[in-house]
């Protein structure tokens, strides 16, 4: 009989109970799923189910408000109380517990936008901010705002897709058996810093955190390598960006020591870890293969005063990864508004999965 190592045993048994929890996940978001279709009436379920080779409906998200760019499926609005807190349930199951934490925290961001924005003057004007209402009268913010679709049907086995999202978010998650795919993904945050309840929230403050504590533990070689000599002031592979490609800059992981390159997937884990975390682990796996290859790039300020987010562009791009955080500077404070994407170029929308 022919045997086998100790360290051979335990990494096929860490890959069991890997596969273990990714099939619990996965039985756990198709009942999530089925419970939400069932839900829905006979007029709302056909809105939401679109079919999985639907191109046009997999492209159709944004970081704009729902009024000027419209999404497929049906918003919060549209449903009643126990379909929303359906919807949500689900949402809630293929994410992590911090990943559906700051999907929360956008959306309540929108509402305080909502409330507390409305005066601003229309995009376009000085102030940079659209109007609270587009021109058929229909209000552009608010949590309520936010549509789930499905591209395909909900299966332990076949591929199929959930989308959900509105302004300042775009969740793309193909899923298929045990494995799920995140990318691409938005998140942004409009006011990027508020309070509510006493309390002061920042939907994307550890990722502000995170970037700028490993820029300050790079030296001063490092540092010229990672601080790019022009300024970039929003996404370059944002919406309408899919299959676009751009040349890697910056500071390469290679030169880095061991505890920044720990810092550098610290801050990478802010958006591979916002899936649920049997595929979260099998993504942070690949993306851990390929850090040699992985760069960090800065453009903008260096310094942000505490407790407050950066007013920086950086980007963390690698052999399957393209991270952007991108403050908007036209009108007001960039710190308070930002957008952020994560894709993989390899992998967006399942498409390795699929070919499968």
């Amino acid at each position: 009989m022919k045997s086998i190592s100790i360290t051979s045993a335990l990494a096929l048994i860490c890959l069991s109970l890997t596969t273990a929890m990714a099939q619990t996940a996965t039985s756990k978001i198709v009942s999530a799923a089925n419970a939400f279709l069932a839900a829905l009436d006979e007029t709302q379920r056909p809105k939401v189910l679109f079919a999985f080779d639907d191109q046009q409906q997999r492209q159709r998200w944004s970081n704009f408000p729902t009024g000027f760019v419209p999404r497929g499926g049906i918003d919060l609005k549209e449903m009643n109380a126990a379909q929303r807190s359906a919807a949500l349930a689900l949402v809630a199951s293929v994410l992590s517990q911090r990943g559906y934490e700051k999907v929360q925290q956008i959306m309540e961001g929108d509402e305080v936008l909502k409330t507390n924005e409305g005066s601003g003057p229309p995009a376009g004007n000085k102030g940079g901010r659209p109007p609270l209402r587009n021109r058929g009268g229909n209000a552009l913010f608010g949590k309520d705002l936010y549509y789930i679709s499905f591209l395909g049907e909900p299966s332990e086995k076949t591929p199929w897709m959930l989308q959900f999202g509105g302004h300042h978010l775009a969740l793309n998650i193909t899923m298929a058996g045990e494995r799920g795919v995140l990318t691409p993904t938005l998140t942004g945050a409009q006011p990027a810093l508020y309070t509510i309840d006493g309390k002061t929230v920042r939907p994307l403050g550890r990722e502000s955190d995170k970037a700028l504590a490993l820029l300050n533990a790079l030296d001063e070689s490092q540092r010229k390598q990672a601080i790019l000599s022009f300024r970039l002031a929003d996404l370059v592979l944002g919406p309408g960006q899919d299959g676009k490609t751009i040349q890697p800059e910056g500071l390469k992981a290679s030169a880095m020591n061991e505890r920044q390159r720990t810092m550098l997937l610290d801050v990478i884990w802010e958006w591979a870890g916002i899936i649920h975390e049997s595929a979260a682990a099998a993504r942070m796996a690949e993306i851990k293969a390929g850090m040699s290859d992985t760069w960090f790039a800065w453009s903008g300020p260096t310094t942000a005063t505490p407790g407050s987010n950066i007013a920086a562009y950086y980007r963390i791009q690698g052999p399957n990864l393209v991270i952007e955080y991108a403050p908007q500077q036209l009108g007001g404070d960039p710190a308070m508004h930002i957008h952020t994407m994560y894709r993989d170029p390899t992998n967006d929308y399942g498409r390795k999965l699929i070919a499968k």
